[in-house]
């Protein structure tokens, strides 16, 4: 296909080789980035990109849905089976328009939405005042704890009980630690509100039961495919049964016309790679990866929002090493090494130039690295902060970070050596 993409626009062509070139020879940690397997990428420009598909399986407004029907079924079931759900819906666009869902299935605007602050490591789409959220919906927000980083649920409930939200929302978008989804839910049960829990983070990692699922706790779980989950760029919500129909209601027609059939193709087939013993490894290795990163880093001086990590990003808060988020995110970007900037809880600076850097290891253990590769990367991140303003010192990490890329190129294929197809856990022990 790119063969035939290099005849007919060699322009588009040669960008797309560069930046295949730029992820290859680059240590790309920005957590919600990773690489998906080929067999993701053939699915997701297959032929399935020429179909329209509006409505659901067996109640569609256009025909020739024989083959859409079968897909979307199979990743339905895939996504059931995997996160123990009663129904899921695989059509929203992307995890912002999943979100939008959620709340559109459950409340009415004007209504009350209760989310984590977006520089307490909520997103966007939790209510924050830049979001559409907000201006559809009346949107309060609870923060971390300023001294541990951390949640306080003794405030979400006083939060709670003194707003009376008709939703409160857990789930994070820059949050270091576990997320006790249980406690949530039993906030939301004391003030009559629903629970609505955005897993997009860490939804790979709810898979592979590292980290408690939010499914048996909130009326409806939102998720991106991407991130941790290895997928395409697309969204899903899984819930209770009894909110089947509202949920679907909410996407199509409520949100959305046609669905995106190509990217719930590839949905498929992440899924099921998903639902692997190597993908459980996987993810084993990015939590190793991204406690060892940390451990390193806090040797060197950096200072970590809640002093660690829990999952796979690692939030660093460089007031006291005296350098911006986005000026050292811009060094270590001429170094190879790619990230972004943040704010941190307490942050006075401006979102455009915080005080804090956010970094992952989803995608550099898709390439293989393990804790070994996480002490270099350490002392290449401490390099860049010691001698930010030295461009010799940034060319020279420039030069090692592409050597050790050279040993760890990105994988074709996510199953185990000699392995001709997906092998199901079922097959397996754990």
């Amino acid at each position: 296909m790119l063969s035939a993409l290099e005849q007919y626009d060699p322009q588009i062509y040669e960008l797309i080789r560069q930046e295949m070139a730029r992820q290859n020879g680059s240590i790309r940690m920005i957590p919600s980035e990773n690489y998906v397997s080929q067999a993701v990428m053939l699915a997701t420009g297959s032929w399935l990109t020429n179909k329209y598909s509006e409505g659901y399986p067996g109640k569609r407004y256009y025909e020739g849905q024989q083959v859409t029907d079968l897909i979307e079924s199979v990743a339905l079931e895939r996504a059931k089976k995997i996160f123990k759900a009663d129904h899921a819906n695989v059509q929203p666009y992307s995890g912002s328009v999943a979100n939008l869902g959620a709340y559109n299935a459950l409340i009415n605007p004007g209504d009350t939405i209760m989310g984590l602050e977006l520089s307490s490591g909520g997103h966007l789409t939790h209510g924050s005042k830049s979001s559409i959220t907000s201006k559809i919906f009346n949107a309060v927000n609870y923060s971390v704890n300023p001294e541990t980083g951390m949640l306080d649920f003794n405030v979400i409930e006083e939060m709670a009980k003194k707003h009376k939200p008709q939703i409160i929302i857990s789930g994070t978008t820059a949050y270091p630690r576990k997320i006790e989804f249980d406690k949530f839910e039993q906030i939301a049960k004391s003030v009559g509100a629903y629970h609505v829990s955005d897993i997009a983070h860490i939804s790979g990692l709810v898979v592979a039961g590292l980290h408690q699922s939010p499914v048996p706790y909130a009326d409806i779980v939102s998720t991106t495919t991407h991130k941790t989950l290895r997928g395409p760029r697309g969204g899903m919500l899984l819930c209770k049964a009894e909110h089947a129909a509202k949920v679907d209601k909410a996407i199509f027609p409520g949100q959305q016309g046609g669905p995106h059939m190509h990217t719930i193709t590839a949905i498929a087939v992440a899924l099921a790679e998903a639902d692997t013993l190597e993908f459980i490894e996987y993810a084993k290795q990015i939590i190793k990866n991204a406690s060892r990163l940390a451990e390193k880093l806090m040797e060197y001086g950096f200072k970590l929002v809640s002093n660690g990590t829990d999952n796979h990003l690692i939030l660093i808060d460089l007031r006291n090493k005296g350098i911006v988020g986005k000026k050292f995110a811009k060094a270590l970007d001429r170094a190879r090494i790619v990230s972004n900037f943040n704010t941190v809880p307490g942050d006075d600076a401006s979102p455009f130039n915080p005080n804090g850097l956010r970094i992952g290891t989803p995608a550099i253990t898709t390439r293989g690295m393990k804790e070994e590769q996480m002490d270099k990367i350490a002392e290449f991140m401490n390099r860049i902060a010691e001698n930010i303003d030295k461009e010799s010192v940034i060319e020279q990490v420039n030069r090692e970070v592409l050597l050790l890329c050279s040993e760890f190129p990105v994988p074709a294929h996510f199953t185990m050596p000699g392995s001709k197809k997906i092998r199901p856990i079922s097959e397996g022990t754990l």
